[in-house]
Formats: structure tokens, sequence, C-alpha cells
């Protein structure tokens, strides 16, 4: 029940020695995840002790962190002026997922990796996003993973970190397969569609939930998509019907711009595809509740 990330998940921490790094590594631990290393050049060979007495050693370079433990997933808690080459680093070492936490990584550098990245078999999730969580089984970000420790059916894609949280609380009582936050910067290495597509894959999640905001057409292209390829029921929630034009809010993409990327544009692709979708967080949980009830 999941998609990316799964108990079989080895996770690595490229700054898990710095103050976020160190504090994240510990939540991630109590949820569950098993982290085998972390990743600093200038502290290769020492370990870093945490709480339980666990001892997680710290390795120079993505490369010799999976050949000595078999690590498939790298998140990253470095400044955003070294984000690029972390992230290249963990690309080019042939990681399967690189989870990038970081805020303000330039547009430019984003769009390097995600060309990189296009030549391996890595994805990337982020930047600018709170990771991914599958309950009972790993957590590799920021989420917190007790607003919603049950498993269950449904499959969350996100834009917002804070909203990725309400909606897990709203719903925690049904479970989840997987919550994925994809960050909201113009351009990010997993799209709504990457997250739809697996979740429509996924024989254990029976029905999606995404959640947009304003700004570019990331969310109408989701709606394309959707009304061609998804056969499992799919709920929305679009931030942002009283932002005002010509101002970003919040996330760097979150900007209408020439009456392009509005809510409304948006909730109406997403309708025209048959996806309910919710003027507020609580209001999507509810459509949420009543498809799952249908369904039996």
């Amino acid at each position: 029940m999941s998609i990316f990330l799964n108990s079989d998940s080895k996770i690595i921490v490229q700054g898990m020695t710095g103050a976020e790094g160190m504090k994240h590594t510990q939540r991630m631990l109590r949820a569950g995840s098993t982290i085998v290393g972390g990743v600093n050049p200038k502290k290769a060979g020492e370990s870093v002790e945490f709480d339980g007495g666990v001892k997680i050693p710290v390795f120079g370079s993505v490369r010799e962190a999976m050949q000595a433990t078999g690590a498939n997933v790298s998140v990253i808690f470095v400044p955003a002026k070294f984000t690029k080459d972390a992230a290249e680093e963990a690309i080019r070492a042939a990681i399967d997922l690189v989870v990038i936490i970081t805020e303000g990584v330039p547009v430019k550098d984003t769009a390097e990796l995600y060309a990189l990245a296009r030549e391996t078999s890595t994805r990337i999730i982020g930047p600018n996003c709170p990771g991914l969580y599958t309950p009972g089984q790993s957590n590799a970000g920021i989420i917190p993973a007790d607003t919603a420790p049950n498993p269950g059916p449904i499959g969350l894609v996100s834009k917002s970190g804070t909203l990725t949280y309400q909606m897990m609380y709203e719903l925690s009582d049904i479970g989840f397969s997987t919550c994925v936050g994809i960050g909201g910067d113009p351009i990010i290495g997993t799209t709504h569609i990457s997250a739809i597509e697996a979740f429509q894959n996924d024989p254990d999640t029976e029905a999606i939930i995404m959640i947009g905001e304003i700004g570019g057409d990331a969310e109408e292209y989701a709606a394309q998509y959707i009304k061609k390829h998804v056969t499992k029921p799919v709920v929305a929630y679009i931030a942002g019907f009283t932002a005002p034009e010509g101002k970003t809010m919040g996330h760097a993409g979150a900007i209408v711009s020439g009456g392009s990327g509005t809510a409304e544009g948006k909730r109406a692709a997403l309708e025209d595809a048959g996806v309910k979708v919710g003027k507020t967080p609580t209001q999507a949980a509810q459509l949420l509740r009543e498809v799952l009830a249908q369904r039996g």
C-alpha cells in the first residue's frame, strides 16, 4: 500500500549533521524510517547518536554511503546555494529517490537537476517540499508522522506542505497509502500527474485526493491526464480563490498573471474531468468520504 516509499526504503540524509538535518532525522526515526547514514565530507567516518542509542554513520559521499548501506533514498537538508551540488551528487550515484526539502533553490538549478535525472532512473521530489510519508512504513522529509498514523486506501498528492498536514488530519481515521508533498516551485521533480499515475497503478489505493493552488497550469494538465487515464475517483482542493492578481502568494509558483492560473479556471478544468472539487479542505475531505462510502 504505497508509492515511491515503503518499509524496504533505506534512507541517507545529506546534511544530517546540521541543525535541521539532526532534528528531522530524529523525527523520521521516530516514525519508523530506516535511516542508514548521513553524508558530510568534512565529518566522514564519524557517527551521530540519536534517541534510544541509535548511532548513524556519516559518509564522505552519496556513492560511498550507497555502497556501504544499500541506501536507495536520499533526503536533502542543505542550504539553497549548495542544494544543486548535493542533489547532482545523488543523481550521478543513481540513487532511486531524491527528496529535496530546501526552499529557495534557484529555478535554473532545479531545471538542470530535472534534466539530469531524466537521463537516469532517479526520481526527484521537490524542491521546497515536505517530502513523503507512507504510514506504518517510512517517512522521508518533514511531514509530522503523528498526523495520520493509519495506513489506508487514500492517495494524497499536494503542492502545499501545511495543507498536506491538514488533509492528513481531516482523514486520519480512514488512512492513507502514501502522502506526497510535491512542492510549489515553478519547476519540480515530481508532478501531480506522476503521483496520480502511480496511485492509479497501486492496487491498494482506492481513491485519490489532490491539492493544488493558483499559478501555472499543472492542475489543468493533471485534469487532462485524469480524464484520459484515471479510473479511480479523484477529489481536489485548489488554494487561492481569493488571491489578488499579480501577487505571489506563498510559493514561488503561486501567482495569477494575465488571467491564467486562476483557482476558478483550475476548478472548471478538474470538474470537466469528473473530479469533485471542494471549496475548503474540510469540504474536500467530506467529498472524499462520500466517494468511499459510495464504493462500499
